[in-house]
């Protein structure tokens, strides 16, 4: 992506360096494959984690970030500023008004309205306060663990969850996903699958507008796709476990998220991803 040189975004804040408590039974083996299937890409942390009784407080020490660090912080930064640029001019056209959300990086463990959430839940978005929340070293988990290299691949998160953020003003999350109370695990579930396949749809929305901007470079497209294949829920749990559990999926399979990305980015138009309504996910 051709990013570098252009403009970040302000809505960004930066909480590296304050370390949160009451997270030290989460994570590690299994049980990180577990949080990520949860809430990896867009899930709603609260379910897991908002029962965990937290406190935040910074280490009395300045955050020194490394060069790299430094470089992905302006890449989520400039990412995050394109998300603004295309959704406030698409909720125009649609007679809507964008609001724009805020990007919070932090490292190890943070504490937002849907609870208190580590590192190793991956990337969320909040729609309690409409914040968007990554730990940058999720990079390396992105390249390492779910081969899924190149900025397109990071940028392709960011806009997964900024979907998310679009669902939220839209009205989408509220209206589609049922009170968990009231409904079987299996019923939610494939809720969530609709909703997180329609933020992928966003996400790719979002890429098509961007190379209308000629942004995109050769291998972007694909760095793109291999994320939304990495991080589906099939291949995780046959990595975790070695078999697959279709009705505790709430992300989808790896072809679906590639194939749902790659309506949006086909289709560029943020009205025709009903996943709520399609007959074939």
């Amino acid at each position: 992506m051709k990013w570098r040189g252009r403009q970040g975004s302000s809505n960004v804040e930066d909480k590296r360096g304050m370390t949160g408590k009451g997270m030290a039974g989460i994570g590690g083996g299994v049980g990180l494959v577990i949080v990520l299937i949860v809430t990896l890409l867009g899930g709603n942390p609260s379910e897991l984690l908002g029962s965990l009784d937290s406190t935040e407080s910074n280490n009395g020490s300045p955050y020194v970030e490394t060069d790299e660090e430094k470089e992905l912080a302006q890449f989520v930064s400039v990412v995050l500023a394109e998300t603004e640029q295309v959704w406030t001019e698409e909720f125009r056209e649609n007679g809507l008004e964008y609001r724009e959300p805020t990007l919070v990086l932090y490292s190890g463990s943070v504490e937002s309205a849907c609870g208190m959430a580590a590192s190793s839940v991956g990337p969320f978005y909040c729609p309690g306060d409409m914040k968007l929340y990554i730990d940058l070293s999720f990079y390396q988990e992105l390249k390492q663990e779910f081969q899924a290299p190149g900025d397109f691949a990071m940028a392709y998160v960011i806009a997964h969850e900024v979907g998310h953020h679009v669902q939220t003003l839209l009205g989408t999350t509220e209206k589609e996903m049922p009170d968990r109370s009231k409904v079987s695990e299996t019923e939610y579930n494939r809720h969530s699958v609709r909703l997180e396949l329609q933020a992928d749809y966003l996400a790719g929305v979002w890429a098509h507008h961007v190379q209308g901007e000629n942004l995109l470079e050769e291998g972007d497209l694909e760095e793109a796709l291999n994320a939304a294949s990495g991080v589906g829920d099939d291949r995780i749990q046959k990595k975790a476990q070695g078999y697959v559990v279709p009705d505790s999926f709430t992300h989808g399979t790896s072809e679906q998220r590639k194939r749902w990305f790659n309506k949006g980015f086909k289709s560029g138009d943020m009205n025709e991803g009903n996943t709520f309504k399609a007959n074939n996910l």
